[in-house]
């Protein structure tokens, strides 16, 4: 498959929750955390959340520091990455703050998802796709290396993650464990969907450790298959 280059890059409880079981914004980690997500945003030519993600932050998060908007200029990068929501149902707020942030907006959704903004400005790209059950993240994920997207940040949720994984689509992750517990049988976890049997599970190999303010900070590289 030839794709961007894909990192997901998230905070998670001890307990390895992402969220509460109300799926509240996770607001747990630290200032380090927030300037961590930031520089590795700033690495990116996009970053793709879900629908869900979008609909608990109502925004996302803009690169705002003067070095990173620096570096990006050196690299020849526009000041932000392409903001990239994937929805089958395509059904968002317009008024959530989201849209009004100065990002350029991409959808990924269903040609039913498509009709909802066909006549709207909201979102400067629209890629359509069949979802049974998942999209089609083969053709998605060339669709994007060939507009020039070769790095990519993942942001969440769970079923993104875990769809992603099943095709085999991510290269690193960088997970913050953040000093908390959760806990909630409900509460969304890094991976959901159906889970992998132990045999069939991906492998990762860790590359980096660091422990910063109660937090501690991991980089991890796929094996892929």
């Amino acid at each position: 498959m030839v794709r961007p280059c894909t990192t997901v890059i998230l905070a998670m409880s001890v307990d390895g929750k992402i969220a509460d079981v109300a799926r509240s914004p996770a607001r747990f980690g630290s200032p380090t955390d927030k300037r961590h997500l930031e520089e590795q945003v700033a690495q990116m030519d996009a970053v793709l959340f879900g629908a869900g993600t979008l609909r608990a932050y109502g925004t996302t998060l803009r690169v705002t520091s003067a070095d990173l908007l620096q570096q990006r200029q050196e690299q020849q990068k526009p000041p932000q990455p392409i903001q990239i929501v994937c929805s089958r149902s395509g059904k968002f707020d317009p008024q959530l703050r989201f849209f009004q942030q100065p990002v350029p907006r991409w959808l990924i959704t269903t040609p039913t998802g498509a009709n909802t903004w066909e006549d709207r400005q909201a979102f400067e790209r629209i890629l359509t796709t069949e979802a049974s059950p998942n999209f089609n993240w083969t053709k998605v994920l060339e669709t994007l290396f060939d507009a020039n997207i070769k790095q990519l940040a993942v942001l969440g949720g769970g079923e993104l993650v875990a769809s992603l994984l099943a095709v085999d689509a991510i290269d690193q992750v960088y997970l913050t464990i953040c000093p908390l517990v959760l806990g909630g049988r409900t509460a969304p976890t890094l991976v959901a969907g159906d889970g992998f049997a132990e045999a069939f599970a991906p492998r990762l190999e860790l590359l980096g450790v660091r422990s910063l303010d109660q937090e501690v900070f991991l980089h991890y590289r796929i094996r892929h298959v």
